[in-house]
């Protein structure tokens, strides 16, 4: 109703615009109807695509895996013979609704040019940090060009090889007209053991209300690097984009996203990994 009525004003100058364009051509109330039709939908829909914003999408790549028990670094890992990586750009590249994606790689590292996404004119690389939090800041500068503070950005674990474009479209459904943003996130459904020392059970937690959080994570452009950076200023420990933003104050939205979409830490996350992209129903 906002968009509408505020182009309201803007109906009566196409349409006149429309027959100074037609002039007195057979037919020419139809060609005016149509033209002005189609003037009218382009500005409507740059307004909404306005309010929406872009989307864009970092994914931090700088990290050595050091739990994953291999001299290779976890990113390069290889799933069904391709490295994870590869898969992981290739699940955010199949979504047309983001529309670049950066990945923060560690420096000196020349392994990606084996990777043919990177030669997708939508993926640029930068230099990441020695933590997350780094890498995804440099991400942010690195879209600084481009992405608006009122842009979308998701941040994507490389190590999440098995995304599914339903939970993209399932995040930009419900985040779009969202006031905080948010991420894909799992309730947890297992009972949950708090250890007092010598791997013996001290409580058990409950688990209502708990969720576990996965990635893509969507907050605004200007958002997030606000909440990442204040949180670098202040030396605060940051798990994730989300606990950041909830350093602000704000409360992101849950989305409830699949089981599917699993996070690479060990070799048995891996071939898990595998028979998921195995199926083709990741």
């Amino acid at each position: 109703m906002v968009v509408v009525s505020a182009m309201s004003g803007e109906t009566n100058r196409l349409i006149a615009l429309a027959k100074l364009v037609v002039g007195r051509l057979p037919g020419g109330l139809l060609y005016v109807n149509v033209l002005a039709c189609m003037m009218f939908g382009a500005i409507f829909l740059g307004t909404i695509a306005d309010r929406i914003g872009r989307r864009w999408a970092i994914v931090p790549a700088a990290g050595q895996g050091s739990r994953f028990g291999t001299a290779l670094p976890k990113q390069y890992a290889p799933l069904l013979g391709r490295p994870m990586l590869s898969w992981t750009l290739a699940a955010l590249l199949a979504e047309p609704g983001i529309d670049g994606i950066v990945v923060s790689l560690a420096k000196g590292d020349t392994r990606w040019q084996d990777l043919p996404e990177f030669s997708n004119p939508r993926v640029r690389r930068c230099t990441g940090g020695t933590r997350r939090e780094h890498s995804v800041v440099n991400g942010l500068d690195a879209l600084g060009g481009d992405a608006r503070n009122t842009d979308w950005v998701l941040v994507h674990d490389a190590a999440r090889p098995c995304l599914c474009r339903r939970d993209l479209e399932l995040l930009f459904a419900m985040l779009d007209a969202d006031a905080v943003g948010g991420l894909l996130a799992i309730p947890v459904s297992d009972t949950l053991k708090r250890e007092v020392g010598d791997q013996r059970v001290g409580q058990t937690v409950a688990r209502d209300g708990l969720w576990r959080a996965l990635t893509p994570q969507m907050f605004r452009y200007g958002l997030l690097s606000r909440a990442l950076r204040l949180c670098l200023e202040r030396d605060r420990p940051v798990t994730d984009e989300a606990s950041a933003i909830e350093s602000l104050g704000l409360q992101p939205r849950l989305v409830r996203g699949s089981a599917g979409n699993v996070k690479v830490t060990s070799p048995d996350d891996a071939a898990l990994a595998e028979a998921i992209l195995r199926s083709g129903q990741p």
